[in-house]
């Protein structure tokens, strides 16, 4: 049975930082590029983070510089570091799974809240 668990989302002052983590189970995680994504209420869902099969990662530009992805293919995880947060960062993060010679996102998990307010 396939599963991503995202967790760490919360709430937290703008210029603060949280990370979010997604564990995954069920496949070959080590073959599959990763994702994070994101949709903020009444908007639709948008690209964050990817972070390839190799280990190459790449942004959006609304938080190149401020979040950073990584992979623990031994622990079958990824993370999402985001520093200086801004309250449009405030959205439902989601992590998905495509497989490296795949153009479909195959897995999502259920996302995680993050509000960033004063």
């Amino acid at each position: 049975q396939v599963q991503l668990v995202e967790s760490g989302g919360g709430l937290v002052q703008p210029g603060g930082s949280l990370r979010l983590s997604c564990a995954a189970s069920g496949f070959t995680f080590s073959n599959f590029h990763m994702n994070w994504f994101r949709q903020a209420p009444g908007k639709e869902r948008e690209f964050v983070a990817t972070v390839s099969w190799t280990g190459n990662t790449a942004y959006a530009e609304s938080v190149k510089g401020r979040f950073t992805m990584s992979r623990d293919n031994a622990k079958n995880t990824v993370y999402l570091q985001m520093n200086t947060l801004k309250p449009e960062d405030t959205a439902v993060y989601y992590c998905s799974a495509r497989e490296k010679s795949s153009i479909q996102y195959a897995y999502w998990g259920q996302g995680t809240q993050v509000t960033v307010s004063s």
